[in-house]
């Protein structure tokens, strides 16, 4: 049977995460979620921000993810900020809680999406940067800008110089 080839709907990014952690491993978790939480993942009302993974009693769980109260959900709804259970397997589990003991790295929620109906979310394990290394990334993001304006510049004006 051939593969289907499946394209992954960003639902919400955690952008803050790249900019104060360097990024080692990235995983792919499901996540367990209530039926009035998926309607409002599917309306993007989600928020990554200052959220974290944690490892209890074996089991991976995302902590300060904010899903939005469903409009129509009334009694249905959970509690925005409850601990939510990542799907994994117990090996994939037990081996990143070894590393984040021994090592001194994070997890950290990078992004969610949809991969085909499921509901999907990348972890990354992290390590936190200190203010200088953040200094110097935005000093080369603002530097590769300069040279592309400057490009696009260059490219402009030779256009219309005949």
């Amino acid at each position: 049977m051939p593969a289907r080839n499946k394209q992954n709907k960003y639902i919400a990014v955690n952008r803050k995460a790249r900019h104060d952690y360097f990024v080692d491993e990235t995983y792919e978790a499901g996540i367990a979620l209530y039926g009035t939480e998926v309607k409002s993942v599917r309306l993007g009302q989600v928020n990554l921000k200052d959220s974290y993974c944690r490892i209890i009693d074996n089991e991976l769980y995302v902590i300060g993810m904010h899903i939005s109260p469903y409009e129509k959900g009334n009694i249905f709804n959970r509690d925005p900020m409850r601990h939510k259970k990542l799907l994994m397997h117990k090996k994939e589990i037990l081996k990143l809680g070894q590393r984040v003991a021994r090592d001194g790295y994070t997890l950290v929620p990078l992004s969610l999406y949809f991969s085909g109906s499921n509901v999907k979310l990348e972890l990354g394990v992290c390590k936190g940067k200190k203010l200088w290394d953040k200094r110097e990334a935005d000093a080369k993001n603002e530097a590769g800008r300069e040279i592309e304006r400057a490009g696009k510049a260059k490219s402009y004006s030779s256009r219309y110089d005949d």
